[in-house]
């Protein structure tokens, strides 16, 4: 059995549990953790995330922000300059700020209620220029459902690494690996 097929198992098993109604936004945040190498290899079993949320009778929509960057980038008022001289390039706050736009419009959409999935893929394609740790932070109070992060990472000792580089940070959502026999709460 692949990683990737343990990371659904270990999904599949996670969605199927009974959700508790009163928990905090923090509480409400799954991430399913993956090497980065796996990136294209999960991105391509999404329709399984979406096929086994739904036989748990649970709702499924996706804010897929890979793109993001690139548009941001086009419309940019200085793009010409930003592409001369790249290493002056800093997206500062802005492009974290439409992504906490998206995902929020997501979490509020008609198609997202309190037993439904709302994943967020891409995250990759964003790397160097976002924290996942803030954007997380920023949208947690928006979750009704659960939030699905597909965090190319790793997960230990409670601290997640972005992209095996960043220093982690400590947050209370679910991990879910694809460790064999993960049992989550």
């Amino acid at each position: 059995m692949t990683a990737i097929d343990r990371l659904l198992n270990n999904y599949a098993r996670q969605v199927r549990l009974p959700w508790a109604a009163r928990s905090s936004g923090k509480e409400r945040v799954w991430f399913a953790v993956y090497p980065p190498a796996e990136e294209r290899r999960v991105r391509a079993r999404l329709p399984q995330f979406e096929a086994l949320t739904l036989e748990a009778n649970h709702g499924w929509s996706t804010v897929d922000l890979t793109r993001l960057l690139p548009e941001w980038l086009a419309a940019h008022e200085y793009r010409e300059d930003i592409f001369q001289e790249p290493e002056y390039f800093s997206a500062n706050s802005e492009l974290e700020d439409l992504a906490v736009e998206r995902v929020r419009q997501a979490c509020a959409g008609e198609e997202s209620d309190a037993a439904s999935v709302v994943a967020i893929t891409g995250l990759a394609t964003l790397f160097d220029f976002m924290r996942v740790s803030s954007l997380v932070e920023r949208v947690e109070d928006c979750v009704r459902g659960r939030l699905l992060v597909l965090f190319p990472g790793e997960y230990a000792g409670n601290v997640y690494r972005f992209m095996d580089a960043r220093d982690g940070f400590n947050y209370l959502a679910v991990p879910i690996t694809s460790a064999e026999n993960f049992i989550n709460r």
